[in-house]
């Protein structure tokens, strides 16, 4: 008997390649549908606290402060000073202490020396609080302090020699009173116009 012969089948290399890929392919499935990866959103631009503006300190209007001349300084008491000084018709504030006793709205006067010329300026205003401290402090610092016008804290008393013409400032209860003339060459120069002053101002 003739032996058989077995016929052996050869696998085609191309459907071989494809096979392999079909089990590498499967073998890298989970079996699970793939979750979308969250994304973080940018954070929202922060709009800045509106701030609140700083505030602004108003100054306090002037107190007004009218009395006549001849009530600052009567003629008896400019005469006891000095009999040759009467009221002088052409006057106008002009020494700055003066100046900035109209700049409170107070009252400004000037008597007149008829012989020598030389003018005795007197100012009384009534600022308020804090503008009245400040002139206070402002006479601290640059003025020398004169306790025979008066007992602090009741009455204060400074004076300044500024060029040619003495300066008496006094602070008592809402007055400032400013007394500046060439005259003045020292405190006690001025002491019986402050002195007179005092007595005529309406009680504080």
């Amino acid at each position: 008997m003739p032996p058989s012969i077995r016929l052996h089948r050869t696998i085609p290399a191309g459907l071989a390649i494809i096979a392999a890929a079909s089990v590498v392919f499967l073998g890298g499935c989970t079996g699970e549908t793939p979750q979308p990866t969250a994304t973080a959103a940018p954070p929202a631009s922060e709009t800045p606290a509106a701030t609140e503006p700083a505030p602004t300190e108003t100054a306090e209007p002037p107190v007004p402060f009218t009395i006549e001349c001849d009530a600052v300084l009567t003629p008896q008491n400019v005469y006891d000073f000095n009999p040759n000084f009467g009221v002088d018709p052409d006057y106008s504030a002009s020494a700055e202490g003066i100046t900035g006793v109209v700049d409170e709205a107070g009252t400004a006067c000037g008597w007149l020396n008829q012989t020598s010329g030389e003018v005795i300026e007197v100012g009384v205003a009534t600022p308020p609080p804090s503008a009245l401290d400040a002139r206070k402090n402002a006479a601290a610092l640059g003025s020398k302090p004169v306790p025979t016008y008066g007992t602090p804290p009741d009455v204060e008393g400074y004076f300044l020699m500024s060029g040619d013409s003495g300066e008496a400032q006094v602070f008592h209860g809402p007055y400032w009173i400013v007394i500046d003339s060439s005259s003045f060459f020292e405190p006690g120069d001025a002491q019986l116009i402050v002195t007179a002053v005092l007595g005529n101002l309406p009680a504080a």
